[in-house]
């Protein structure tokens, strides 16, 4: 006894996950290697081939059952007309007349292949098989066994296709029984021919749909290939190629959108050259007048405090050879007096490197002392000054706000021509802010710094800039307002 095979299971046929994601892979590698053109083309081509091939088969199974149908039921018509119309010959033994009406029945019918009339024991009595003979096969269609059940209907195969065999009983059976064979030649053909026609038109709606195709691909790929080509150029470095703008479609807004990114990329590398090329000037600036400041400290040192203390050593050698108390106490009196004088030059010389005030007591108190040595020394501006914060900023902003409004005050009294100078510093939620006003025939800010003529504005912007504030400048020939915000950290909120 043959022993049965273990069925396999399906985890067993299975593929793996890994393999599985790798021929995904290699699937997804060879789809994306596909241009979109063939892409499209393909699936034109097999939507219409799918498409046309299953209307076809439909058309097709319809058409067949329709027909077999209509078949089946003009054979049962004529098979019983032709019964009826029997009676009279076989009743009367007119064998030549049954013989005629076969023979004109089968003529006329185009699917009729022989009809033949058999008595009750069997016997052929008439058939349309002409010389050739009756066929002895056909001896054994079966007859109807029972007159009430009506037409007996047989399908057999032959030489020559299918034979539908409509067995009609004459006379209720008492007669014989009628034999008409329809054949299914010709509707196969019909359906065949239907189906040939349908399949040339699936192949002209093919081409016209791959022309179609090629059509759509070209509108489509084209504006995308001269975006790419555009994309390329300003990869390249250059800013000045543009995507030309074929339609008011998607992709049209595309091509929009990507001049639009390629002009502000544009206008800000504008913008990056003129900042770095500000930054070089102010970079510049900034060494001479580092340098030029050195050279001042340096001859202030020489000049003020190291002929002071020359004359001081001078001095105090004197008043060491005199013996008259009157003349040392004089002597000593004008030593103090020039020791005072080159000790508050120190002061001044340290408070123009960086105010001290402004570490011990603040931005205000700074900026009030800074306003006091400003008005000596341009005493025919008028300066208000309006300080409102809660309390102290950070060292950094402190430094950076008094720095900026230090420069905005000197380029306004330096430039403007102003008479009025307004300070205003207050603390908001989250910022603190700074305005400079002044009434004085105003510039344009924007000419200035593109021409290289005001690195101070640059300058400030830098500063604001470095703890993530702004700058803003607003000037008109009726004065120039100067709007400084600088955010404040989270826990000095």
């Amino acid at each position: 006894m043959e022993k049965s095979r273990p069925l396999v299971s399906l985890r067993q046929t299975r593929l793996p996950l890994p393999e599985m994601s790798t021929w995904l892979g290699r699937a997804w590698t060879v789809l994306g290697g596909v241009s979109i053109r063939t892409k499209i083309m393909g699936i034109v081509l097999a939507l219409t081939v799918a498409l046309g091939l299953g209307v076809t088969w439909q058309v097709r199974s319809v058409m067949e059952r329709v027909f077999f149908a209509e078949l089946d039921s003009r054979g049962r018509s004529v098979a019983s007309d032709l019964a009826a119309r029997s009676v009279d010959p076989l009743l009367l033994n007119d064998l030549y007349g049954l013989h005629q009406l076969l023979k004109e029945t089968v003529a006329n019918h185009p699917d009729a292949l022989y009809g033949f009339v058999r008595d009750r024991e069997g016997q052929v009595l008439a058939h349309t098989f002409g010389s050739d003979g009756f066929p002895v096969a056909l001896l054994s269609l079966p007859d109807p066994q029972n007159p009430a059940d009506g037409i007996l209907v047989t399908r057999f195969d032959s030489s020559q296709g299918i034979i539908h065999d409509f067995a009609a009983p004459i006379f209720e059976g008492r007669a014989g029984v009628l034999h008409l064979g329809l054949t299914e030649t010709r509707l196969h053909s019909v359906v065949n021919t239907v189906t040939g026609q349908m399949l040339l038109t699936t192949l002209a709606v093919a081409v016209a749909g791959i022309l179609a195709a090629l059509f759509l691909t070209w509108l489509l790929t084209q504006p995308i290939l001269q975006l790419v080509e555009s994309t390329q150029e300003v990869g390249r470095g250059n800013l000045q190629a543009r995507a030309p703008h074929w339609a008011d479609d998607e992709i049209g807004a595309l091509a929009d959108a990507f001049n639009q990114m390629v002009q502000d990329l544009e206008v800000s590398r504008q913008a990056i050259v003129e900042k770095d090329a500000a930054r070089s000037r102010l970079l510049e600036q900034l060494i001479t007048a580092q340098e030029e400041e050195r050279k001042r400290i340096s001859r202030e040192l020489h000049d003020g405090v190291g002929q002071a203390l020359s004359s001081l050593m001078v001095g105090m050698k004197v008043i060491a050879q005199l013996d008259d108390p009157a003349q040392i106490r004089q002597r000593t009196e004008a030593l103090r007096q020039m020791a005072a004088q080159t000790l508050e030059e120190v002061r001044l010389l340290s408070r123009q490197l960086r105010p001290s005030v402004l570490d011990d007591l603040g931005l205000e108190a700074a900026l009030e002392r800074y306003v006091g040595e400003f008005q000596q020394l341009y005493p025919d501006i008028q300066v208000d000054l309006h300080v409102a914060l809660g309390h102290r900023l950070p060292p950094t902003h402190e430094i950076i706000l008094y720095r900026i409004l230090q420069e905005a005050m000197t380029n306004a009294a330096r430039h403007s021509g102003c008479s009025t100078l307004s300070v205003l510093i207050q603390q908001r939620s989250d910022h603190v802010q700074a305005i400079v006003e002044d009434d004085g025939h105003g510039f344009d800010p924007v000419a200035a710094q593109r021409e290289g003529r005001s690195v101070g504005i640059h300058g400030m912007t830098e500063r604001a800039e470095l703890v993530g504030g702004t700058l803003e400048i607003e000037s008109s020939p009726d004065g120039t307002a100067i709007y400084v915000a600088l955010p404040l950290p989270a826990g000095r909120l």
